[in-house]
C-alpha cells in the first residue's frame, strides 16, 4: 500500500508539536535578548516565523490551515515585529509548496473521467495558488469561458482527519482549562465544518448559493461555478483578474481602502443578517480586488473560497440578536439573561458576570464605540489576547464559560474580520452599517448603502426562500 505522502498521524503530530516547542522557546528567547538590549545580529522572529512556514506549509492540511490564520490575526507579539510573522506566514494563503503534478493530473483523471487535455482546451499545469488542502490552476473550457480549476491534494483528507483526532487527543487538557466547556460537540462542530471543506461539491453548492444570492450586486461579486465538472476533489468556477488583497494594501489610495474596508464589513454583516449564511474563512486571501468593476466605476470585491460555510437556524439568528440588543442598549441584566439562555453560562455555575458582560462588550466594541470608530491591528491583537492571553483580566472568568457550537466559526470570522479591517485601518458607523441589514426600514449609512439599498429593493423578491 503506497504511504500517504502527507505523513502519518504520529509523524504530523510530533512534527507540530516539535514546531510549537521550537517557536516558544524561540520566542521566550526573544522577549529576554530584547529586554536585555542584546543581538547576536541575525533576527530570531524571522527565524521563527520561517520555521512555523517550513513545517505548516509542507505539511498541508489543517496544520496549515493553522498557518493561514496566524498569517493575517494580529498575534500576541510586539507590534514592530508582527508583519515580520505576516509576511512570511502570508505565503501559506496561495503561494505554498505546490504538490507533485503527476498527482495533481492522476486525481483530476479520477474525478472527471479524463485526462485534463481532454476536459479542458487549455489547462495550466503550473498552480496560480497553493494552499491547505488543494491548488488552484488556471484553465479555458472549449467554448472559450475562462476558469479556474481547485484540485484537493492526494491524501490530504486523511491527513487533516489524522489532524483532527491529534486534536481530539488534546480533550483532556482542554477540560483542564475550561473545565466547562462542553468539548464533544465542540468538537463534533469542529469536524463538520472541516468535512465540508474537504468535499468541492458541497463547496460548489455554497458557492452557487451565495452567487444566487448577489447576483448583479453592484460592488460584491462572488464567481459562478460550472456544475457539471464539480466533483468531491475538484472544483471549477469563473476565473477572476483582480488583485490580491496583500499588493492592493501595499498602493491602494486612503479612498480605496475606505471603500474596501466598507465592502467587507458589509458583506459579512449582510450575509448574516439577510440569509442567515456565514462564510466563515475571512482570510486576506479569499478577496479579490476588481479596479473599476463595480456599478459606480469604482472597485468591487471578488470572495473567493466557499469551503467553510454555515446557515444559521431562525431560533440560533434570534438569540444572536438578543445578544447584540441588549450590548447595544447597555442592557446588563438582559445581556446576561440572554447569555445564558444561549448557552454561554453553564447551569450551576457562578461566573462573575460583570466580567462575563465587560467581555462581551470588548468584543463587540466596534459596533458600541463612539462612532465613527476605526479598526487598528492593536484593537484587534487586544481581543484576541483577551481570550488567549492567560494572564488576562478575563483569563478567570472565561474558564467557566461554555462556547455553544455554533459560535465556533463566528469567533473565526471576529478575529479574522477584525484584523483585516484593522490593516486597513477602516472607518466608519458601524453599528449603522450593520442596523441596514437587522432592522426593516433601517436608513442607508453611506453611499456604498444606498447602492446596496436599490439593489436588494429589486432582488429580494427574486430571491430562494
Amino acid at each position: 500500500m503506497p504511504r500517504n505522502p502527507l505523513g502519518g498521524r504520529l509523524n504530523r503530530g510530533t512534527r507540530l508539536a516539535r514546531t510549537g516547542v521550537r517557536g516558544a522557546a524561540g520566542l521566550a528567547g526573544a522577549r529576554v535578548r530584547t529586554m536585555a538590549g542584546a543581538s547576536d545580529g541575525a533576527d530570531p522572529h524571522e527565524r521563527i516565523a520561517e520555521d512555523l512556514v517550513a513545517v505548516l506549509g509542507d505539511m498541508k492540511g489543517a496544520a496549515m490551515k493553522l498557518g493561514q490564520v496566524l498569517s493575517f490575526v494580529d498575534l500576541d507579539v510586539p507590534p514592530d515585529v508582527r508583519s515580520t510573522y505576516h509576511d512570511a506566514l502570508a505565503r501559506l494563503r496561495d503561494a505554498a509548496p505546490a504538490f507533485d503534478p503527476g498527482a495533481i493530473a492522476q486525481v483530476l483523471r479520477e474525478e472527471l473521467g479524463a485526462p485534463a487535455e481532454a476536459i479542458f482546451d487549455h489547462f495550466d499545469p503550473t498552480p496560480l495558488a497553493a494552499a491547505s488542502i488543494g491548488q488552484v490552476h488556471a484553465a479555458t473550457l472549449p467554448d472559450g469561458r475562462e476558469v479556474v480549476v481547485k484540485v484537493q491534494y492526494p491524501g490530504v483528507a486523511e491527513a487533516v482527519r489524522a489532524d483532527l483526532r491529534n486534536v481530539e487527543s488534546f480533550a483532556p487538557l482542554a477540560r483542564l482549562l475550561s473545565p466547562n466547556q462542553e468539548i464533544r460537540p465542540l468538537l463534533e462542530e469542529l469536524r463538520d465544518r472541516i468535512d465540508d471543506e474537504l468535499d468541492y461539491a458541497r463547496e460548489a453548492q455554497y458557492q452557487r448559493a451565495f452567487a444566487e444570492r448577489y447576483r448583479n450586486h453592484p460592488f460584491v461579486h462572488v464567481p459562478a461555478v460550472v456544475p457539471e465538472l464539480c466533483r468531491g476533489r475538484v472544483l471549477v468556477s469563473e476565473r477572476i483578474h483582480g488583485e490580491r488583497f496583500d499588493d492592493f494594501v501595499a498602493h491602494a489610495s486612503e479612498a480605496d481602502r475606505q471603500r474596501v474596508g466598507e465592502i467587507i464589513f458589509r458583506y459579512a454583516f449582510g450575509s448574516i443578517g439577510r440569509y442567515r449564511l456565514f462564510n466563515g474563512d475571512p482570510h486576506p486571501g479569499n478577496y479579490l480586488v476588481e479596479p473599476d468593476c463595480a456599478a459606480d466605476g469604482g472597485v468591487r470585491i471578488a470572495f473567493v473560497d466557499y469551503g467553510s460555510v454555515k446557515m444559521f437556524s431562525r431560533e440560533r439568528h434570534g438569540a444572536m440578536r438578543a445578544i447584540e440588543r441588549a450590548l447595544s442598549t447597555d442592557d446588563r441584566d438582559t445581556a446576561i439573561e440572554a447569555l445564558r439562555a444561549a448557552g454561554f453560562l453553564p447551569a450551576g455555575v457562578q461566573v462573575d458576570e460583570d466580567l462575563v458582560y465587560d467581555w462581551f462588550r470588548l468584543y463587540t466594541h466596534p459596533v458600541l464605540a463612539e462612532q465613527p470608530f476605526t479598526f487598528t491591528g492593536e484593537f484587534a491583537a487586544e481581543v484576541i489576547r483577551s481570550t488567549m492571553d492567560p494572564s488576562s483580566p478575563y483569563a478567570d472568568v472565561l474558564r467557566k464559560l461554555n462556547l455553544p457550537p455554533d459560535y465556533l466559526l463566528l469567533n473565526r470570522i471576529q478575529w479574522g474580520l477584525y484584523s483585516v479591517l484593522g490593516r486597513l485601518e477602516s472607518s466608519g458607523d458601524w453599528p449603522a452599517i450593520r442596523d441596514e441589514y437587522l432592522t426593516e426600514g433601517a436608513p442607508p449609512a453611506s453611499p456604498l448603502g444606498e447602492q446596496d439599498a436599490a439593489w436588494w429593493q429589486q432582488r429580494r423578491a427574486a430571491l430562494p426562500g
